[in-house]
């Protein structure tokens, strides 16, 4: 039986330089992306994401710096220019007691955001933290820790927000808390399902057998690689505590005077709205664009960071 073994033998001709041409054709097109670049790259694809986007940048920008550039200030009184319709002067009239309402919507900007956000950030933490050790750890401690969120979960939140409020006071620092305590148990339950289902992967393996703790392992691996779920969650986490903000200010529950959120300018507006409908239109209709913006955008930075949940 003849083998089929070649002797082969080298020349100068195999190890000859690869022309130009030669280089174009067999370079591999496009460039190495990032898990965060390649979400980006699909969310500039959406157009309505990106719009949204810049919706939330400007109320953010106007927040910060419009109180500060307007000339009028948000608590001053000024009976003769009380309930002036939308002007040049005013651009969104005067309200009852003469204070410019384009002035205090921006001022009402900054008390909802901010209150959105610190909530966003404490349900961030406190869920995240909460939900990925019961995740980790499983069995008992994972059981017994799920029936507290579940138990909280059972009980209406709005009910135990306007509990809290009654309790500790009105306040924006109470606001904060009081959301920050009720909020957090959503994301403490969406952690935990996805880490659930990632502790067994062959990397977590891999990572116990590298030596690495408990806590490592969870910081480092398994709540990165629940990200995209994350900021999902705590986009979509942030129009709900403006609307809580604004439904407890309205009722009297939110934020003190002269401070002004959305809610507490819906309020003032409510007695005279059949006079002067402006006033609790423009900041009714800040609250719709904020929380239509911040839900698109969820949505959007959920199809783009995790593309097999698009339909």
């Amino acid at each position: 039986m003849e083998s089929s073994y070649v002797d082969y033998k080298e020349s100068d001709l195999d190890f000859s330089p690869a022309d130009k041409q030669k280089i174009k054709e067999d370079a591999i097109p496009g460039q190495s992306l990032s898990y965060m670049q390649d979400a980006w790259r699909r969310l500039k694809k959406d157009k309505v994401s990106m719009l949204c986007l810049i919706v939330v940048i400007v109320l953010v920008l106007i927040a910060i710096f419009g109180p500060y550039i307007s000339k009028f200030d948000y608590a001053s009184n000024n009976l003769l220019n009380a309930n002036k319709a939308p002007n040049k002067v005013h651009w969104f009239g005067t309200d009852q007691l003469g204070r410019d309402i384009f002035v205090r919507v921006m001022y009402g900007a900054r008390i909802s955001l901010s209150v959105g956000f610190v909530a966003a950030i404490i349900n961030l933490t406190i869920g995240l933290l909460y939900g990925g050790f019961a995740g980790y750890k499983g069995g008992m401690v994972d059981n017994i820790m799920m029936r507290i969120v579940d138990i909280l979960y059972s009980i209406p939140m709005m009910l135990y927000v306007i509990l809290l409020m009654v309790v500790m006071g009105k306040g924006l620092g109470n606001v904060y808390i009081t959301l920050g305590i009720a909020y957090w148990t959503g994301m403490a339950r969406i952690v935990r399902g996805q880490v659930l289902s990632l502790k067994n992967q062959e990397f977590i393996l891999a990572a116990k057998a590298a030596g690495a703790n408990g806590r490592r392992i969870l910081l480092k691996h398994l709540i990165p690689n629940c990200m995209g779920q994350i900021i999902v969650t705590l986009t979509l986490s942030i129009p709900d505590a403006i609307f809580t903000e604004a439904f407890l200010s309205f009722v009297g529950l939110g934020v003190s005077a002269p401070m002004s959120s959305w809610g507490t300018l819906c309020n003032d507006a409510l007695a005279t709205y059949r006079s002067y409908p402006y006033q609790l239109f423009i900041p009714a209709m800040a609250i719709c664009i904020t929380m239509i913006a911040f839900n698109l955008l969820g949505d959007g930075l959920r199809d783009a960071l995790d593309p097999k949940m698009r339909k």
